[in-house]
């Protein structure tokens, strides 16, 4: 009878610490999706020439997209990040006529960027606790910008003056370093999804050469 009271107060004691490990182990949520909209200020440096604090404001132009990422949590607190984003703008650029005084000819670009990259973010995952929870991440890869030009550009009077060869000036294609070092806010609504009320991202990439100092802004919907 002792044996048996005794390996029924062992199997309930190890119920018991099972539970506890179980619940320890389950107290954060292990992977997040996040989906939201995003803008991108892109560095266009094409007043690059002194570092005028204005240039820094007024050498840029706002592309629009969107923004993903998942993050698998290792702990509460720490979490190994994918993220991806895309932003896009056409816009129009006049040139001057060739043989003309003060005429132009107005043509339309396609801009896009990618970003491609993964990291570590830090946040507080736990499924109880506070509604607000602030996070950060630092994230390294690879950015592809693209840039389409009106074909009608390229066999335009301007292209083909002496000297001038226009599918040089505008690259098609370019990959390069790319890195979003930032963070933001988000708001817990239910036990299933929290509201990103701000991201800001420092998103340098590096093309032709050249360092290109962009900013990226998103909100959007965490998904736990």
């Amino acid at each position: 009878m002792n044996k048996l009271i005794l390996a029924f107060c062992l199997t309930i004691i190890s119920s018991v610490f099972a539970s506890a490990q179980a619940t320890t182990f389950d107290e954060h949520h292990k992977v997040e999706g996040f989906i939201g909209y995003s803008n991108n200020q892109v560095d266009t440096g094409v007043s690059d020439d002194d570092n005028d604090l204005r240039d820094f404001f007024n050498d840029r132009e706002g592309l629009n997209g969107v923004n993903g990422s998942v993050v698998g949590n290792i702990n509460r607190y720490v979490g190994i990040k994918g993220d991806v984003s895309a932003h896009f703008k056409s816009y129009n650029f006049d040139v001057p006529r060739p043989g003309t005084t003060g005429t132009v000819d107005r043509y339309k670009i396609d801009a896009s960027i990618y970003n491609f990259l993964g990291g570590v973010q830090i946040k507080d995952n736990a499924k109880d606790g506070s509604r607000f929870r602030p996070f950060a991440h630092a994230l390294a890869g690879v950015a592809v910008g693209k840039t389409k030009v009106d074909n009608s550009f390229f066999t335009s009077g301007f292209c083909q003056q002496a000297g001038v060869d226009c599918r040089q000036d505008f690259s098609e294609s370019e990959t390069g370093f790319a890195a979003a070092i930032g963070g933001g806010l988000d708001i817990k609504a239910t036990d299933r999804f929290s509201i990103r009320a701000i991201q800001v991202d420092y998103n340098p990439t590096r093309f032709n050469g050249s360092t290109q100092n962009n900013f990226r802004f998103g909100v959007g919907v965490v998904f736990h």
